[in-house]
């Protein structure tokens, strides 16, 4: 588990599961993100993990959206927040599109950005307008959480970003070339490479060369 400070001192831990799940823990409050038990390997036990207080889900694909998961999570408070066909699918959930903004409490925002494929013959994979990123705010800490997407335009928008989750695995995300490129633009202090599948981490780093940047490797094939 990785361990950071908020501007005002207080803890903020990533725990990565595996491919673009992980376990963020805020301030003794738990936050899942696309938590999935069998999609993708290895298979995780949700129920012996604590209740989240807040569930972030990108998009509908089986590596994403598990609707076990998000049951086996689940408490009477817990806030689940996704775009509109997760939504449909677990007929629950704060359904943000790209561009809209949402105040969970009072230190923390959570701003739904865009996250698509552009390369020709893989756009049908995650179409425009369709699914999300997340910058999640917290106490002053900006965490991109890029979702499945290619190297697009509107992250040269994503400003101040202290921690990102960017993808690596074409034809579905990035190639090392495009992280490269996505890094350049978002310009983070820390980076961990997320969703890489078979991308071999050292063609990650060889990409990232010079860029001065905090990279950490972790478990997200």
């Amino acid at each position: 588990m990785d361990t950071f400070k908020t501007p005002s001192g207080k803890t903020f831990q990533v725990n990565p599961i595996k491919h673009a799940s992980m376990e963020i823990v805020y301030d003794g409050r738990i936050i899942q993100v696309d938590p999935v038990i069998s999609g993708t390997p290895p298979v995780t036990d949700y129920t012996k993990m604590k209740k989240a207080d807040l569930i972030l889900i990108t998009h509908d694909h089986y590596d994403h959206l598990d609707t076990q998961a998000v049951e086996d999570l689940c408490k009477e408070s817990t806030v689940i927040v996704t775009n509109p066909s997760s939504a449909e699918i677990l007929g629950d959930g704060e359904v943000m599109c790209n561009g809209d903004t949402l105040r969970i409490a009072d230190d923390i925002m959570l701003y739904a950005v865009a996250a698509y494929n552009t390369t020709p013959g893989h756009t049908q994979f995650h179409p425009k307008g369709r699914d999300n990123g997340f910058i999640l705010e917290v106490d002053g800490l900006r965490v991109y959480i890029a979702g499945d997407t290619e190297d697009i335009e509107e992250m040269n928008d994503i400003k101040d970003i202290d921690i990102a989750f960017l993808p690596c695995n074409q034809p579905y995300t990035m190639t090392p070339a495009q992280l490269r490129h996505a890094v350049d633009m978002v310009q983070p202090k820390v980076l961990f490479p997320y969703h890489y599948g078979d991308t071999d981490p050292e063609a990650m780093l060889e990409a990232l060369e010079g860029t001065n940047i905090d990279i950490r490797i972790r478990e997200f094939q």
